[in-house]
């Protein structure tokens, strides 16, 4: 499985985990159950954008300096290519919903790159 990170999602996982120093390690242990396990609807997990070729996906990531509550994750998961692209990480407490600009405007960059 190949990650990335936008340029914003970056900032924010690095703002993050100052606050949150165990982030780091949570966001590993994300990325292994992402590999192990396709996302699919459930509890934690909301798909926001489904495409033949992509699932646009809103999980919780539990964070153990958080212990009745969690960070949300907003990536890209690309079925056929096994490639995961990470949009927007927030806390929940801080922001209500997710960057809809933020998914609309990677949306429109993916287009133009295919």
């Amino acid at each position: 499985m190949h990650y990335s990170e936008l340029r914003e999602f970056e900032r924010e996982r690095r703002r993050l985990s100052r606050k949150y120093r165990s982030l780091p390690t949570d966001l590993q242990l994300f990325r292994e159950v992402i590999a192990a396990v396709p996302p699919t609807p459930s509890r934690r997990v909301s798909i926001l954008t489904q495409t033949e070729s992509l699932l646009i996906v809103k999980a919780r990531l539990a964070c153990k300096y958080l212990r009745n509550s969690s960070l949300r994750v907003i990536f890209a998961y690309f079925i056929h290519e096994r490639r995961v692209d990470f949009i927007e990480l927030y806390f929940k407490g801080d922001k209500e919903r997710e960057d809809g600009a933020r998914i609309d405007r990677y949306l429109r960059e993916r287009q133009d790159d295919e």
